[in-house]
C-alpha cells in the first residue's frame, strides 16, 4: 500500500501506455485521487496547480483507461499502465514527453489483429485469413519469409522492409491463430538472453 504520510500526501504517478510502454505522463494523487482511480477505472490526479482532484481526459474527453497499478519498493511512487483515448498532452502530442513512439507498435499491431478476429470482422483481410485456418495463414508466413530472403540478397531497401513488414504481421496472425502473444516469445527469448 502507498505511504502518503512519507510523502507529504502526495505521490509521483508515471503513466505508461499500456501497449508501447511508453511513457505518456507525469502526475500527483493524493489518497481520494488514488482511491477514485482504483474505483473507476480511469486516472484521476491532484492538480497542484488547481488545488483540487482531476480526472485526466475530464474536458478533452481523452481519458487514460486504467489497465494495471504497480507501486515501487519504497511505496512512494506509482506506476500506472493505461489506454490513452486519443493524445495524452495538453498541446496535442501524444505524450508530455513527445510523439507517439513506433517502439512496442507491434503490440498495438497484435492487439488490433486480435480484435479482428474476435469480432470477426467482415471484410478484414485478417480475419478472412484466419477464417482460412492454420494452414493457409502457415503457407502464408513460409511465402512472406522466402520474399524477405530473396530481397536481402538484392540492394532495395524498401522493398526489403515491406517484405519484412508482411512477414512480421502474418507471423502476429499465425500466434493468434496458436493461441500465443507476442509475450510468450519474448520470454523464450529472454531465457535465452543469459546463456
Amino acid at each position: 500500500m502507498i505511504n502518503f504520510n512519507k510523502t507529504n500526501g502526495l505521490v509521483p504517478v508515471i503513466i505508461q501506455d499500456a501497449r508501447t510502454l511508453q511513457v505518456l505522463m507525469l502526475g500527483y494523487m493524493n489518497e481520494e485521487a488514488w482511491n477514485k482511480t482504483r474505483a473507476e477505472g480511469i486516472v484521476t490526479f491532484f492538480s497542484r496547480s488547481k488545488n483540487r482532484l482531476w480526472t485526466k481526459g475530464e474536458e478533452s474527453g481523452n481519458f487514460l483507461m486504467v489497465k494495471s497499478i504497480d507501486i515501487d519498493c519504497d511505496q512512494d511512487t506509482v506506476l500506472i499502465k493505461a489506454t490513452p483515448k486519443n493524445v495524452v498532452c495538453h498541446t496535442g502530442s501524444f505524450s508530455c514527453f513527445g510523439e507517439k513512439d513506433s517502439k512496442g507498435f507491434l503490440y498495438e499491431l497484435e492487439e488490433k489483429i486480435g480484435q479482428r478476429i474476435d469480432d470477426k470482422t467482415e471484410g478484414s483481410y485478417t480475419y478472412s485469413l484466419y477464417q482460412r485456418g492454420i494452414n493457409k495463414i502457415a503457407q502464408k508466413v513460409g511465402e512472406e519469409a522466402i520474399e524477405l530472403v530473396i530481397e536481402a540478397k538484392d540492394d532495395n531497401e524498401k522493398l526489403f522492409k515491406d517484405e519484412a513488414a508482411d512477414l512480421m504481421y502474418h507471423f502476429l496472425i499465425l500466434l493468434k491463430a496458436k493461441n500465443f502473444s507476442l509475450k510468450d516469445i519474448e520470454r523464450v527469448l529472454l531465457e535465452r538472453n543469459g546463456k
